[in-house]
């Protein structure tokens, strides 16, 4: 019988402190606007707000390339740069120093 008497014990003894207490746990665990299922949504807004950022900056780089290449000599500049294309009567020397190598093989 001390078991029952404890000061533990005694708290749940009274109906609504069980209550007050089943009606926390249902709502932080088991309701459907449950503290855990809010919190899946948070972590979800959280990461498409970081998607959103990720992809405003993705247009922004992508429509400073097309106004770039809207001209000719954009296009010009970006063919020779990024493709090493060149006119029929050029030859193109690339010259490579060994900082540039060792970067290069780092970020391989």
């Amino acid at each position: 019988m001390e078991f029952f008497n404890s000061k533990y014990i005694k708290p749940f003894k009274n109906i609504y402190a069980i209550v007050i207490v089943v009606f926390v746990v249902w709502m932080l665990f088991f309701d459907a606007h449950s503290w855990l299922f809010h919190h899946e949504l948070n972590t979800d807004i959280e990461e498409l707000e970081y998607q959103k950022e990720h992809y405003k900056n993705e247009m922004a780089k992508d429509n400073k390339a097309i106004k770039e290449l809207s001209t000719d000599e954009g296009i010009e500049r970006t063919a020779r740069e990024n493709y090493y294309m060149k006119k029929a009567n050029e030859d193109i020397y690339i010259i490579e120093y060994e900082d540039s190598i060792v970067k290069q093989k780092e970020d391989e």
